[in-house]
């Protein structure tokens, strides 16, 4: 009886600090996203153009949520591992475990395509706004499915009253929603900066010319 309480005290210890590791790497990932996408929507509004350096700085970016990702993975099949272990087959059926693999699995499968697609024709391009219209719609997307999926998935995480309330639909009911806003936010902002652009080489002509803009 001894033993099986300090092996299930020793198993609480080991989810504990799996726990505390998986959620600094989502710390990490949320803060890196968080931070790229301000920096992104500030360069929009005031109409600036990409250079070499934030190329790098992408590339960056890219590789350290990859791997904050990897870890999110390792960390998470071990919570589940250990939970299985005390719980059973039954831990299985929670809709909130279930909603947190699907998003966690559309993260992955969206961080695939950004690094394929995406980000060889950002360096390309040197700017979001200067990329063909259809991989400007994709790239809008898929970090509109980043920014919401990285959030959402932190909120089911630490939302334990979640857990065994609420079926799989009512808990990703505003998921779809929120990046379809996301999307609709960042490509009135991206119409925005492209028209606000276009007009930019119009008015340094007529001031070249010695004629007042205004």
């Amino acid at each position: 009886m001894i033993g099986l309480l300090g092996q299930k005290e020793s198993m609480e210890f080991m989810r504990l600090g799996v726990v505390y590791v998986h959620l600094l790497a989502c710390c990490v990932a949320i803060g890196l996203v968080f931070a790229s996408d301000v920096a992104m929507v500030k360069d929009l509004l005031k109409g600036r153009v990409s250079s070499g350096h934030d190329n790098d700085h992408m590339a960056s970016l890219q590789k350290s949520v990859s791997n904050a990702l990897l870890f999110l993975w390792i960390t998470g099949a071990a919570i589940i591992g250990i939970d299985y272990l005390d719980k059973g087959m039954t831990y299985f059926a929670n809709p909130k475990l279930q909603a947190k693999v699907i998003i966690v699995l559309l993260l992955t499968f969206n961080g695939m395509l950004l690094h394929r697609y995406v980000l060889p024709a950002m360096l390309k391009a040197g700017s979001l706004l200067d990329l063909h219209v259809n991989v400007r719609m994709f790239a809008l997307f898929s970090g509109a499915l980043s920014g919401v999926s990285w959030l959402y998935a932190a909120m089911l995480g630490v939302g334990r009253p979640l857990a065994w309330k609420y079926s799989l639909t009512e808990l990703l009911m505003a998921y779809p929603v929120l990046i379809v806003l996301g999307f609709a936010m960042m490509l009135a902002l991206t119409q925005w900066a492209r028209s606000r652009s276009a007009a930019a080489p119009a008015e340094e002509t007529w001031l070249f010319a010695g004629i007042p803009a205004r």
